[in-house]
């Protein structure tokens, strides 16, 4: 069969991006034989049996419209190219009320060599989801972070409801413009412990890049918060900043533990997904989210989200 999961599961182990397209659709198909395949697919790309974490280093990248996070990441894309890097980019779009699907298909802004197969770039919508990212999108960076050295998830907007690429990605980069009142609204959105790094675009504009960024570190200090590298870039050929930024990107992961992150995200998935389906009553019959999260912490740490929510519904029949 051209979707068997497990044999694209074993085509994206060996590196083989050809089957990552296959594995995409099998993700967003939502019926519950396609979600049966899915999760018999993410079996195939579990660290046990990767032997290890997949290697890709899972990006976020979030920010306001018209921050320029398109431009940002053709620029970035361009960087990683170069150096050998294979990308892939969930950009994640706003979902059309009527269709489910996604309005703004920011994979068209991003620039690329379509005749590259290092590069795969896919928008999904968000099904609706007030955290900003659906099911399929969080199943796909896992699939693709086996095959991809690079796995972005780009996402629309920053508040509080907006933070599930956090629990996601290894890295959070969110993005500000100057002269919009990002900086101010960033501020009040109380979510300093979301970005890794904070991306000041437009550098090109000079002093008024400049102060933003400024603004940011003095504001980060002020509030004490823990070191953030703050870097201004420009997009605008020729770009600047981007080495900084991609490096800063690097060194915040060199200092993680990647294993304990996969794994609260993991884990953070599948309670998320499970209370998406099943709702609040459900959490409830398991004594809280604190007590799902308990007993989700005494699962098998190789279990990928979908035996995790299954856990969670034998848990739920047998309480």
């Amino acid at each position: 069969m051209p979707d068997d999961p497990h044999e694209l599961g074993r085509r994206l182990r060996e590196r083989d991006r050809s089957a990552a397209p296959a594995a995409l659709n099998l993700i967003e198909d939502r019926s519950p034989a396609a979600r049966e395949r899915a999760a018999a697919l993410l079996a195939e790309l579990s660290p046990a049996a990767l032997g290890a974490e997949a290697p890709a280093h899972l990006i976020g990248v979030t920010g306001p419209p018209g921050a320029g996070k398109s431009s940002l990441l053709s620029a970035l894309v361009h960087d990683w190219r170069e150096a050998g890097r294979a990308v892939s980019v969930l950009a994640v779009d706003p979902s059309s009320k009527r269709s489910g699907g996604s309005l703004l298909a920011d994979r068209v802004r991003i620039e690329h060599d379509p005749k590259d197969d290092g590069v795969l770039i896919r928008s999904t919508a968000t099904g609706g989801r007030l955290g900003g990212l659906a099911a399929p999108t969080r199943e796909a960076a896992q699939a693709l972070a086996a095959a991809f050295d690079v796995v972005v998830i780009e996402t629309v907007g920053v508040g509080q409801s907006e933070t599930d690429v956090e629990e996601v990605c290894d890295t959070v980069a969110v993005v500000v413009q100057p002269g919009s009142g990002d900086t101010l609204q960033f501020l009040k959105a109380g979510i300093m412990e979301v970005p890794d790094v904070l991306v000041v675009t437009k550098a090109d504009l000079g002093d008024v890049a400049e102060r933003v960024r400024r603004d940011l570190v003095e504001a980060l200090a002020a509030l004490g918060s823990r070191e953030i590298p703050v870097v201004a870039v420009s997009s605008l050929p020729p770009a600047t900043g981007i080495d900084e930024l991609s490096q800063a990107l690097d060194a915040h992961r060199a200092q993680i533990d990647v294993p304990a992150t996969r794994l609260r995200a993991r884990r953070l998935m599948a309670l998320g997904d499970f209370t998406a389906e099943h709702g609040e009553v459900a959490l409830r019959v398991l004594g809280g989210r604190r007590k799902a999260e308990r007993f989700l912490a005494g699962q098998d740490p190789a279990l990928e989200a979908p035996a995790l929510v299954a856990a969670l519904r034998q848990e739920v029949a047998r309480t």
